[in-house]
């Protein structure tokens, strides 16, 4: 088990992989929480779907992560393209009869693949948080937003519970990559349906129909990030999403320990 995973993370670092992780969080990092400190007076709004935040809403305890708990979902999504792009891509470079010649049981492949990108998923939150927060302190001067408030307690706890709750939030897309990788086992197939359900179809199944929102599993894991709201519970998200991705990655797992290798 312990060599599957190191060999899975090797793959991980892959330059291009590796640098274009850093690139895409990196970047969607400093958009969102710049936005939110540069665009403070603006009439178009400087947080999600147009509102406003003002300078005394972000000088609260707050607003340490306020920047960092608008990137949430974006991450998700990223988590799901490196899942199910890492997954998928064993049946078209034909590299998993390999990775069986090694290790026989293809269990302890998935359960391998699954705790190095989970690894993998932590670090860029982390890395994510990291950056948001650098850049809140960087941008509070010329936003005029006092700072005092985000070195209490508070603050920390605030932090760990947004780290924690994106993480979980940031797993459980990557999860549903992992599940669309081996149920599809092409990449660009995985990927596609991932992204297009989870910001195009989910967003148009809610508007048509309002009470499925609280059951779409995009919108269960996106609560999760956002530690819950006052429409969805934060427990409602979690069982929910514990439901569609156990069922899944039985499914998925089932297929993938009985299909032929050459299929």
């Amino acid at each position: 088990m312990i060599r599957v995973v190191i060999a899975e993370l090797r793959k991980l670092r892959r330059p291009s992989l590796l640098l274009g992780t850093i690139a895409t969080v990196g970047g969607l990092s400093a958009l969102f929480t710049s936005i939110v400190f540069l665009m403070i007076n603006s009439e178009s709004g400087n947080s999600s779907r147009g509102e406003s935040v003002s300078a005394s809403e972000l000088s609260q305890a707050a607003g340490l992560v306020y920047g960092f708990n608008l990137v949430g979902m974006f991450l998700g999504i990223v988590a799901l393209c490196i899942f199910a792009s890492q997954t998928a891509q064993e049946y078209t470079l034909g590299t998993l009869r390999n990775l069986l010649v090694r290790q026989p049981s293809r269990m302890k492949i998935l359960a391998g693949k699954f705790i190095a990108m989970k690894l993998f998923a932590l670090v860029m939150v982390i890395f994510a948080a990291a950056l948001s927060i650098a850049i809140s302190f960087l941008l509070s001067g010329r936003a005029e937003v006092n700072t005092s408030q985000w070195q209490s307690s508070e603050a920390a706890q605030l932090l760990f519970e947004s780290v924690l709750n994106i993480f979980i939030a940031t797993l459980c897309f990557g999860t549903l990559g992992m599940i669309l990788g081996l149920l599809l086992r092409s990449p660009i197939s995985a990927i596609a349906v991932g992204v297009l359900w989870n910001l195009i179809l989910e967003n148009i199944l809610s508007a048509l129909i309002n009470s499925t929102g609280k059951w779409l599993p995009g919108t269960n894991f996106s609560n999760i990030g956002m530690g819950g709201s006052s429409v969805i519970s934060y427990r409602h998200s979690l069982a929910a999403s514990a439901g569609y991705l156990l069922v899944g990655s039985a499914v998925a797992a089932i297929l993938f320990k009985r299909r032929d290798v050459a299929n």
